[in-house]
């Protein structure tokens, strides 16, 4: 198989002023005032889908569970309008066009290390040696230096406009030095310095965290979470109404009807559900083919049926949660003819720790028959999965991909998923005016232009019919009526802050 390869992204080029990102709250404020009679509120009872697939490593998928429980963070942050924001730096600058110099607020690692520019530069160093790459840095070399008492200097091997966006993904947040330790991994349990610490893991099964009351941002009015991975869409709603939960992600639409309406919290957010085509082996491999599975699909019965109204019919990688998205997009550019299906016989796979993924393949595969394919049906939780869909053992993968997730740039989703190097590519996807096309969009700093040269690129994936866009998610948070401070994040980076409690 190709060589892995992660994204590339978008930011700001100028010093940046101190702003906080501000996401919709499920009630109530976000300070760090402490809650209950005596500062010590309740703990939090939260349940996540997906459990923790490379024991909680920050440099992979896992990375956002850390930063959801509010356990990790990095030296920015996004904010509400997908711009990076101050979080563990106070502001930046650029100095030439290789070299940003980041000033770092006072902070304080849980273990009780001080954040100094000589940590930050370790922990970095740390994550651009690590195997495989993290997301954001996917063809970027990178080197960071102390300067001074608060500052981090930054270079990269080649121009890079987008950094400060880049440093906000999960992927690349700050552990103390003895997070490092003798081996190879990189421990994130009491090393990190989110409002919430690391004290339990319990394999797959559930981690307890207690609050850290140094934290830079303002003592959280939860004591702790008590967090608990349930895949089973439907054990979550039930635990929820039973009152078992306090905060249950990525409920069922299937269960949305049996909360009450103040419990369920629906977000638009940048998640597309798409049919992904092995452009490399098997049947896909030809065009043709692709074109006629494309042709054979309607799109307008997943968002209707399967999501019940809690989703937009599938219009490309972009949503309607990337506003500017909408209004730039053009038509897929160099589709082939589409050919007749004979009977040919495809592996269609798919994870359930999405409740809907099985029905919507339920329903691809039927399309797919009768637009003349013969289909085998596969599914199983995501991380006994994803190494078979890297490697490119199915024809066909449904899979629900946030496209600003990583990095929060309109071009990082397309280098990581569509390129010949691309370190996410399910579709397999190789054609040189794709990645022409993203080579382009990723030297360009303007925002309005990047993202037309973004536009430009998803036409030619599109084009290519190894993407087929199914359906743009809205996300069902299930949040008990006791409990405010949910952060509503479009991007799920985020769920308990400092002001969630109940």
């Amino acid at each position: 198989m190709r060589s892995h390869r992660r994204p590339r992204l978008l930011a700001p080029l100028l010093l940046i002023p101190l702003v906080s990102s501000c996401f919709a709250s499920g009630g109530g404020d976000d300070s760090g005032s402490g809650g209950g009679k005596d500062g010590d509120g309740a703990r939090l009872r939260v349940a996540l889908a997906f459990p923790p697939a490379e024991n909680l490593s920050p440099y992979g998928a896992d990375a956002t569970l850390l930063s959801r429980l509010g356990v990790t963070e990095g030296l920015t942050a996004l904010d509400a309008n997908g711009s990076a924001a101050p979080a563990l730096a106070e502001s930046w600058r650029r100095d030439g066009e290789k070299t940003w110099e980041f000033s770092l607020r006072d902070a304080t690692f849980q273990d009780g290390s001080e954040v100094t520019p000589a940590s930050v530069a370790d922990s970095l160093t740390h994550a651009t040696d690590a195997a495989p790459a993290p997301a954001a840095l996917a063809g970027v070399t990178l080197s960071a230096e102390a300067s001074g008492d608060r500052v981090v200097r930054i270079t990269t091997a080649e121009p890079d406009p987008v950094l400060p966006l880049r440093l906000s993904s999960p992927s690349l947040a700050i552990l103390s030095k003895d997070a490092y330790g003798k081996s190879d991994r990189a421990d994130p349990v009491g090393h990190a310095t989110g409002p919430f610490e690391l004290t339990k893991v319990n394999g797959a099964t559930s981690a307890s965290l207690d609050r850290f009351d140094d934290y830079w941002g303002g003592r959280a009015q939860a004591s702790g979470v008590d967090a608990r991975f349930i895949a089973d869409g439907t054990a979550r709603a039930n635990a929820l109404r039973t009152g078992e939960l306090d905060i249950a992600e990525a409920v069922p639409v299937a269960q949305a009807a049996s909360l009450d309406k103040e419990t369920r919290r629906d977000t638009a957010t940048t998640r597309t559900t798409s049919l992904l085509l092995n452009a490399s082996s098997g049947p896909f491999k030809d065009a043709g083919l692709r074109a006629a599975a494309r042709k054979g699909l309607d799109a307008s019965v997943f968002a209707k049926d399967v999501y019940e109204g809690y989703g937009d019919p599938g219009a490309g990688v972009y949503g309607p949660a990337v506003t500017w998205a909408e209004g730039k997009r053009s038509k897929p550019v160099g589709r082939a003819a589409a050919k007749k299906a004979d009977g040919d016989t495809i592996t269609l796979a798919t994870y359930d720790n999405r409740p809907e993924l099985p029905e919507v393949a339920q329903v691809v595969k039927q399309q797919l028959e009768k637009a003349g394919f013969t289909v085998k049906l596969t599914v199983r939780e995501y991380s006994r999965l994803e190494g078979d869909a890297l490697d490119g053992k199915f024809d066909a993968f449904v899979l629900a991909r946030n496209s600003l997730l990583d990095t929060g740039d309109p071009v990082a989703v397309l280098a990581g998923d569509y390129t010949c190097d691309g370190g996410f590519n399910i579709a397999q996807l190789c054609d040189k005016g794709v990645d022409r096309a993203v080579a382009d969009a990723e030297k360009i700093a303007d925002t309005a232009e990047r993202q037309d040269a973004a536009m430009a690129a998803e036409a030619r994936i599109l084009g290519s019919d190894a993407v087929v866009p199914l359906v743009h998610q809205r996300i069902i948070t299930g949040v008990a009526d006791s409990v405010q401070g949910v952060i509503l994040d479009p991007y799920e980076r985020t769920l308990v802050g400092t002001g969630t409690r109940r």
